[in-house]
């Protein structure tokens, strides 16, 4: 069967960058090897509470950045909803209360107002007032959207600005967890990205969670024309003459002239058998695993009223693979009930991240996998209750995924979350045709993932591409 472009993934680019082209009267088809679209921001759902019923949870989202009030143009977020013609009311979003950077002795507050950052800065850092100006400025001024960008170490740039080390940690601790491939730096493109995502627009999350995100893009797809086949793996990448021409998907050949593919760049390389003689691009090393709690009544607001916390109990910020299954030093806590226009009724759920290692995880025996599980939730229970200490709740429920839970769902190499250490900022591979949507792309988030998508569609699927 012959189409004008393939999606390989079902995931948020690949749903955009299927969408952008079918607007355009391209014959699309999205292959995802999982029953379920969404890829890394996905949900699952559970059966076994003590009050009856199926609860869903989300998976990836603890928060969607680039936050925007309804009719803010020329941001992320808005450039979204222009080139897929949705509608800001159809994402119901409700915006933090606000988040903080939680380090022994200090804590910085930020929301979607940059200026409670600002403030909180120059007051815990007076010294840096000029310095954290001039960063701001610096950020302002760069243009991470360029695609000809190679790597630059963020850290190395951040000690050229602020003298203050401890104040370097805290401002990378968020934009690191968030959206790093690199151990202990990152790109400064994509620092710059997150540090616009995160402080100067700020998190909210869609009323329905990740399932109200899925739901929208499906079916503008199906609007649109679009054609998506759930549990169809695909098995090989299929070229000519070093031009992709389509792929084997489900035990039968699927062709077309443009491949776009959002598993990541050396998990395509890997179905290329065109590219068997080059070298495999780096396999990401940061991996993560989550606790999710779910409690009979929602933490009261005078307990807790923060939406996440950054939590890091010293004065500098490691982060790299666990040295052991999990590393308890740092986690990001969710806590979803804070975000505003959240009904105070029902249950209460708080969400935890921990940095991970997924070589010990792969090793245990299921007996010993169940075993340590328990005892990330033991870990992780502790700390919500430290963090809301007055908090009562009777805890209804409790599941934690890992690094193995991730490869096995998303099929990412060593179940990593923010691919690899090489991007592919214009989306070219050495196979003409065959181009890198996603995270592997350069983009972060799912605002990022989504705007990978179109951005890629646009470039190489309706401008022509290399072809």
């Amino acid at each position: 069967m012959s189409y004008d472009a393939i999606v390989i993934g079902a995931g948020m680019s690949g749903l955009a960058a299927g969408i952008r082209l079918a607007m355009f009267d391209k014959k699309v088809v999205i292959l995802e090897k999982h029953n379920v679209p969404g890829g890394l921001n996905s949900y699952y759902q559970r059966r076994n509470f003590d009050t009856p019923g199926i609860r869903q949870f989300d998976v990836g989202l603890h928060a969607l950045t680039n936050f925007i009030k309804k009719g803010e143009k020329g941001k992320p977020f808005s450039k979204l909803l222009k080139q897929l013609r949705l509608s800001y009311d159809e994402f119901h979003l409700m915006p933090q209360s606000y988040s903080k950077i939680l380090f022994p002795d200090v804590e910085l507050k930020f929301s979607n107002d940059f200026e409670l950052l600002a403030t909180e800065v120059h007051k815990k850092f007076p010294r840096e007032k000029d310095n954290f100006v001039k960063l701001v400025e610096r950020v302002r001024s760069f243009d991470e959207l360029d695609l000809s960008l190679g790597y630059t170490s963020s850290r190395e740039i951040l000690k050229t600005i602020i003298k203050d080390e401890l104040l370097i940690e805290m401002l990378l601790c968020p934009l690191l967890i968030y959206g790093s491939a690199w151990e202990d730096d990152m790109d400064f493109a994509q620092f710059v990205i997150m540090f616009k995502s995160l402080y100067f627009e700020g998190f909210s999350r869609p009323e329905g969670g990740v399932r109200t995100i899925i739901s929208l893009l499906l079916q503008k797809y199906q609007e649109v024309g679009g054609e998506l086949r759930l549990r169809t793996a695909v098995s090989e990448i299929l070229t000519k003459d070093r031009t992709v021409v389509g792929v084997v998907a489900g035990g039968a050949e699927l062709h077309a002239p443009i491949v776009l593919s959002s598993m990541g760049l050396p998990e395509t390389f890997r179905l290329t058998p065109a590219l068997a003689e080059a070298k495999t691009p780096a396999i990401g090393s940061m991996t993560f695993l989550e606790s999710i709690f779910v409690f009979d009544r929602k933490i009261p607001r005078e307990i807790n009223d923060s939406t996440i916390i950054f939590y890091n109990d010293s004065k500098t910020y490691s982060y790299r693979p666990a040295r052991e299954y999990f590393d308890p030093h740092s986690a990001v806590v969710c806590f979803p009930d804070t975000y505003e226009l959240d009904k105070r009724d029902g249950e209460g759920v708080a969400r935890i991240t921990y940095m991970a290692n997924y070589d010990q995880w792969r090793s245990l025996s299921r007996d010993d996998y169940a075993a340590k599980k328990e005892a990330v939730a033991d870990s992780g229970l502790a700390l919500v209750k430290n963090l809301t200490k007055g908090f009562d709740g009777k805890l209804l429920f409790k599941d934690t995924f890992t690094p193995a839970t991730i490869e096995r769902y998303t099929w990412h190499l060593n179940g990593t979350v923010y691919g690899s250490t090489e991007k592919v900022r214009d989306g070219r591979t050495p196979i003409a045709n065959l181009f890198i949507i996603g995270t592997d792309q350069g983009f972060l988030g799912i605002v990022g993932a989504i705007l990978s998508g179109v951005s890629m569609a646009n470039l190489h699927g309706l401008m022509g591409g290399e072809a």
